[in-house]
């Protein structure tokens, strides 16, 4: 049984992977897009952008390949923490169209910060990777 539990990780860790991959990319593809709404939020744009931009490529790059995913999620995990402390307000916003698309990327925050704690926390659960 611990066969496919190894598995369903592995599977997990290339989903999660990719998904940081894309938006690291996506950083950089569209990063005079990204940078002003972080300017908007007011964040030190475009400094900031690239250099999250390259901490979600590095971090997504470990998951993917399996090397040192565990600490690699406590990267990304320092990189959603810092978003809720700084970004969220979605409830603040008047423009219910602005407020949904908001609320999504906070909910979306919170479940990727969920998984990344998971995984950060219980570093046993690391397996079918090398650096550990």
């Amino acid at each position: 049984m611990g066969n496919i539990y190894s598995v369903a990780f592995l599977i997990g860790r290339i989903l999660i992977g990719g998904f940081f991959l894309v938006a690291g990319c996506n950083h950089f593809a569209h990063l005079g897009m990204i940078a002003g709404y972080a300017r908007m939020k007011g964040t030190p744009a475009p400094l900031a952008v690239g250099a999250s931009g390259i901490l979600l490529l590095l971090v997504g790059a470990s998951l993917l390949l399996g090397f040192q995913p565990c600490s690699r999620s406590d990267s990304a995990g320092d990189f959603s923490a810092a978003y809720f402390i700084h970004d969220p307000r979605f409830w603040s916003i008047q423009d219910s169209q602005a407020k949904i698309g908001e609320m999504t990327q906070f909910q979306q925050n919170i479940a990727t910060l969920g998984l990344l704690l998971m995984t950060l926390l219980n570093p046993a659960t690391c397996p079918m990777s090398f650096g550990r």
